[in-house]
């Protein structure tokens, strides 16, 4: 991992010079102004510091195979390879190097407000309930396994390490990030462990881990001289699909000024139809129902001095191939006209075994991006990293909210980390 600093007449100018150096994969960690010094202050220019995070060696997301019973915690923290941990111990290496509490851990800690505060003191709440046996204690072996299903085999982890791996494994768990995710969290958190090394360390290491993890957001492109550019939008039924296209066609066409044209081929919901075309009439911009793939590409040639063409898709059973074939069909007709960029939209309450089935049925018709619904009927995002992970797929946009354009935002990887961590929402 690289951590480091650049300092600008402004964020955009600071991240730039950033971007030129590391590339387009850096994730910003913090960005404050720069304090002014010296007698000639006064007349000085406000500057803009950003600290950046790079990971070196990008890693394959992980894809698993969902399985009802949930693995031992001892097999899957078993099945992080070596090469795995060697990357980990080299990137945890590279951080020591670059980054002291003093500087980025602090820029981290006011990031996460309160959290470590608030881990201190379960810490220490908690210490009994972890340290080993006297016996052991004397003998300098450590348990395999502690009550709570976390694995333990180093001599050299102070207690104060495993009160927090304890403590982290349990807020991910609570959070309903996937076991195997959050093992291999606390596998790395235990190979950068030292004598004497503060949690907090190994707090702000865990934080920017799983940042670089959910890696950036890819909103919609910005057009360009090749336009218009179709932003399809597939997924299940229930999950919010026709308010979200309702929100970024607001978005578009109020704040960016763009011209936009909205197309649904959901035939079989009438209301979903309507829907559409009551938010089309409100924005004032054309609405089209579609019926066969004849009937899109002559949309599609009508609207061709569009900047966006946005198209609502019929939701279905995963079983229902007649329909999955009519939408592969339609999408497939918009990608030798246009450029595409495909969207899955899916509910944060659904159950992770449902997201996987449907995420990875829809894997096989499209490559995509993830906009994830309902973010206000569930405390527990869990299911976010667990899907990032899965799939390998950007996450663009949350919603959390009906109303509309107002309750829909960018997906912040750090926000989301923070509340994951047990932080502030």
């Amino acid at each position: 991992m690289i951590i480091k600093k650049y300092v600008g007449k402004n964020e955009s100018e600071a991240t730039d010079e950033a971007k030129k150096e590391l590339g387009g994969n850096i994730v910003v960690m913090n960005v404050r102004p720069v304090k002014k010094s010296g007698f000639l202050a006064l007349f000085q220019s406000q500057k803009i510091e950003v600290t950046v995070a790079l990971e070196e060696e990008p890693e394959r997301p992980v894809r698993t195979t969902y399985t009802p019973q949930k693995p031992k915690v001892q097999e899957s923290r078993g099945s992080f390879d070596n090469a795995q941990r060697d990357t980990v111990v080299s990137a945890a290496a590279t951080a020591t190097k670059v980054s002291t509490p003093k500087e980025d851990n602090s820029a981290i800690e006011e990031k996460l407000d309160n959290l470590s505060s608030l881990l201190e003191k379960n810490i220490l709440k908690n210490e009994k309930e972890v340290v080993a046996p006297k016996a052991e204690k004397e003998t300098g072996v450590v348990p395999e396994k502690n009550n709570d299903g976390v694995k333990t085999s180093k001599n050299d982890i102070s207690e104060e390490t495993l009160s927090f791996i304890k403590l982290l494994y349990n807020t991910l768990i609570e959070n309903e990030v996937d076991e195997i995710y959050v093992n291999q969290l606390t596998d790395e958190v235990e190979k950068i462990s030292k004598p004497g090394l503060p949690f907090d360390y190994a707090l702000a290491n865990v934080y920017q881990k799983m940042v670089l993890k959910f890696g950036k957001s890819e909103p919609i492109k910005e057009v360009g001289e090749e336009k218009p550019i179709a932003e399809i939008f597939i997924g299940p039924t229930g999950v919010g699909k026709t308010t979200t296209i309702a929100k970024l066609a607001s978005e578009l066409t109020v704040s960016k000024k763009k011209k936009v044209a909205l197309l649904t081929m959901d035939t079989y919901r009438i209301a979903a139809a309507e829907q559409l075309r009551t938010y089309a009439s409100i924005l004032e911009i054309p609405f089209r129902v579609i019926y066969s793939v004849d009937e899109m590409k002559q949309a599609a040639e009508d609207f061709r001095e569009y900047d966006y063409i946005m198209v609502d898709t019929a939701g279905h059973s995963l079983k229902n191939e007649e329909l999955i074939r009519d939408v592969e069909n339609y999408i497939r007709a918009l990608e030798e006209l246009m450029e595409c960029e495909n969207y899955l939209v899916l509910s944060a309450t659904t159950k992770y075994r449902d997201l996987i089935e449907i995420s990875d049925a829809y894997s096989e018709m499209v490559a995509y991006k993830l906009i994830f619904t309902k973010m206000d009927e569930t405390g527990a995002k869990g299911n976010l990293y667990n899907i990032r992970m899965h799939t390998g797929s950007p996450i663009a946009y949350i919603t959390n909210g009906q109303n509309v354009p107002d309750d829909i935002a960018v997906f912040d990887a750090q926000k989301i980390v923070k509340n994951l961590l047990g932080g502030k929402s």
